[in-house]
Parts: structure tokens; sequence; C-alpha cells
């Protein structure tokens, strides 16, 4: 059973390579990328236990970052 308006969550937008000054940041560009990954598959995996019959897509997992 749907829990309705309860939208899926997306996929956090992978950053652009231009966006990473290659300085060697503390807090990376990919740093920031990568806890917002970690954030979105803990909403996506709630999400999913709320919706079992949805199946997962490949859309669903975001690329690795670089």
């Amino acid at each position: 059973m749907s829990v309705p308006d309860d939208p899926k969550p997306l996929p956090p937008p992978e950053p652009d390579p231009e966006d990473c000054c290659g300085e060697g940041c503390v807090r990376c560009i990919y740093d920031v990328y990568d806890d917002a990954v970690e954030r979105y598959r803990a909403r996506l995996s709630e999400w999913q236990s709320r919706h079992p019959d949805t199946p997962a897509t490949s859309q669903d997992a975001p690329p690795p970052s670089a």
C-alpha cells in the first residue's frame, strides 16, 4: 500500500568537474556530494519501505563520485 503525498526522493545532482578547484580543500565539493548521496540513499531506503510495491530503477542509484 502506498502512502499518499509521499514523493520518491531524487538523487543529488553530480557536481561538475569545473566546480572542484583541485586545491585539496578539507571540505571538497565531492565530499559534500558524497554526503548528499548517503542522505539520499537513506531517504530512498525509507521511501522504498513505505512503497514496497514500487520496483527500484537504475535511476535510484546515483553514479559513484569521481
